[in-house]
């Protein structure tokens, strides 16, 4: 007999983790699915503030219609039939980020509010909790970007400053080498002074590689030991590569831990370099809770951007930082695993090790009954 050729259907949020939700009352989860009681016949959101029910009780449903079609009526309080307020919310910061992209000169806090809807402290914190960063930081890492494109171009260091809406040269250079990650001068030539520490080691999952510039993490790669020095040349062209001393060996060994125990966290400063969008995109990565993956039209919605599933799955592929920023929890919208830069299997074997380490409390716990 051949082999079938069926998608193995991998796990999205488990029932556990929809609990946990429901529990805390957690507004995160409220687009991602709806809980029904038995005993009173109502489908509510997460984060609905009425009586929790008894867990034997309930059930789980992607969508309010598909809680409808189980013979289920919406919640009068929290009204899960309707768009939710975080939502409305993505909505307005989804429109605030293409106004802060489109704007010759980087807007004020008042003018976006008030673009909005909302007041300026209102919208300020909102703006922040879903895109990850503040509205300023927002307009400073797409400013950032243009002046990145255009740097290599341009006839003079200044030229790419002032194109790229710097109202004068001290205002950049104060924060040139955050910005670039080394001088203008030094970027403009291909960044060939750039110093970047790497290390090489074994994992469970073969080879791994971790580098490092003076300001945190800038790579981790899965791969074939053989061929991963040059998978970072290839990341950065024009960097020195230096081989690692006995104190970044401390450091790759914390990678390796993490990989090995997605619960023990990873509490490494990362530089990684991006455009606004990319950056909003890993930031809602960063929020998948282990044993739990996200589809990458999902994560669109989540940023306001539902569109644009294609793009999202182009900046978790630009990802530089494997398992730090967790794009192997992205897979497609009918649970399949998609490419991943270091291989299918490595992705299907973090997943199933993640969701093994979600599941290994509550199973203890329930011995103890």
């Amino acid at each position: 007999m051949g082999k079938s050729t069926t998608k193995r259907a991998e796990p999205r949020l488990s029932d556990d983790a929809r609990w946990a939700a429901v529990l805390a009352r957690n507004p995160e989860f409220d687009d991602a699915f709806v809980y029904s009681v038995a005993t009173t016949g109502v489908f509510c959101r997460p984060s609905c503030p009425a009586r929790r029910a008894n867990r034997v009780n309930v059930e789980f449903h992607a969508s309010p219609a598909e809680a409808e079609r189980a013979g289920f009526r919406p919640c009068k309080r929290c009204k899960p039939d309707q768009p939710s307020l975080k939502a409305e919310h993505t909505a307005k910061v989804a429109q605030a980020c293409r106004l802060i992209e489109q704007a010759d000169e980087e807007p004020k806090l008042d003018e976006i509010a008030a673009a909005a809807g909302l007041s300026p402290y209102h919208f300020h914190r909102i703006f922040k909790s879903i895109a990850g960063l503040t509205p300023k930081a927002y307009a400073t890492a797409h400013r950032n970007k243009q002046l990145r494109d255009k740097l290599p171009g341009s006839k003079t260091v200044t030229d790419a400053i002032f194109n790229s809406g710097y109202n004068s040269n001290g205002q950049f250079y104060a924060t040139a080498t955050d910005v670039l990650g080394m001088t203008p001068s030094a970027y403009r030539s291909g960044g060939a002074s750039a110093e970047i520490k790497f290390a090489i080691g074994e994992c469970s999952l073969g080879g791994i590689l971790v580098a490092s510039t003076e300001k945190g993490i800038c790579a981790i790669f899965f791969g074939e030991p053989a061929t991963l020095r040059r998978d970072l040349q290839k990341q950065f062209p024009h960097a020195r590569l230096v081989p690692a001393d006995r104190n970044f060996a401390q450091i790759t060994a914390k990678v390796i831990a993490f990989v090995e125990e997605p619960r023990a966290g990873l509490d490494l400063p990362l530089d990684v370099r991006g455009t606004a969008f990319q950056h909003r995109v890993w930031e809602q990565l960063r929020r998948i809770p282990v044993g739990s993956t996200a589809s990458y039209a999902e994560i669109a919605k989540r940023i306001g951007e539902p569109q644009s599933a294609r793009a999202v799955a182009r900046a978790c592929a630009s990802n530089p930082v494997a398992v730090a920023i967790p794009c192997h929890r992205v897979v497609k919208s009918d649970g399949s695993l998609s490419g991943y830069r270091g291989g299918v299997h490595r992705k299907r074997a973090l997943l199933d090790r993640e969701a093994g380490a979600w599941f290994a409390e509550p199973r203890k716990a329930s011995r103890k009954r």
